[in-house]
């Protein structure tokens, strides 16, 4: 599967964004990630299969929804009140299990990932 990740820019502190993510053939769980300089990959949002469920993490929780739309094979995240905290390249994956809204989710979860699209907020 070949994921393609875009809508990254700049956008000023307090305003939204929303990325979204392409992927070559169905996908079942899908996720996004983020890395800022300096600091690992972490996790951002992961959806199921079929868009049902999904979990944001905490640092973003409030201010993050993710989408997916199977007949286009396309996963979006929204994000409002961004932060410049918030700055990063941010990463769509794809993996085989949702593991629910408990579960700590790491880069090993998902098994294909996109290119990353950055994201800068500016204060």
């Amino acid at each position: 599967v070949q994921l393609q990740a875009s809508g990254g820019g700049m956008v000023q502190a307090g305003g939204s964004l929303r990325l979204s993510c392409a992927a070559s053939a169905r996908t079942l769980a899908m996720g996004w990630f983020r890395q800022a300089p300096g600091k690992e990959r972490e996790f951002v949002a992961a959806i199921s299969r079929t868009g049902e469920y999904s979990v944001c993490a905490d640092s973003v929780k409030g201010r993050c929804t993710i989408s997916r739309d199977n007949a286009k094979n396309t996963v979006d995240l929204e994000m409002s009140s961004l932060k410049p905290k918030d700055t990063a390249v941010y990463y769509c994956g794809s993996g085989r299990i949702y593991y629910g809204d408990s579960y700590s989710y790491t880069t090993g979860t998902f098994d294909y990932w996109g290119q990353g699209t950055l994201v800068t907020v500016s204060s």
